[in-house]
């Protein structure tokens, strides 16, 4: 446990940073579901909308340090190949 003030402080923000965080993480991956439910059904239309409202999640999550930019690139990338190949 924490005994230092500063160590103390250390932990409150921790604690905060990891609800943001898991907050984040858990929003962009709904956009992804999202994505996912649409490619399943073979909805080209609605799948390309629903990708290029993930791209900016995707993105902000990369600016606020949730995710690496080549997690989200590849991801992307493999999305977007996806919902391409949709006859």
């Amino acid at each position: 446990m924490a005994n230092s003030a500063q160590a103390k402080k250390r932990a409150r923000q921790n604690e905060t940073r990891f609800q943001i965080n898991k907050a984040r993480r858990s929003r962009i991956r709904t956009f992804l579901r999202k994505v996912e439910e649409a490619i399943a059904s073979g909805d080209k239309e609605a799948a390309t909308a629903a990708l290029r409202a993930a791209q900016p999640e995707l993105m902000r999550g990369v600016t606020k340090g949730v995710y690496h930019k080549n997690t989200v690139s590849r991801k992307l990338s493999r999305l977007s190949a996806r919902v391409k190949a949709i006859g």
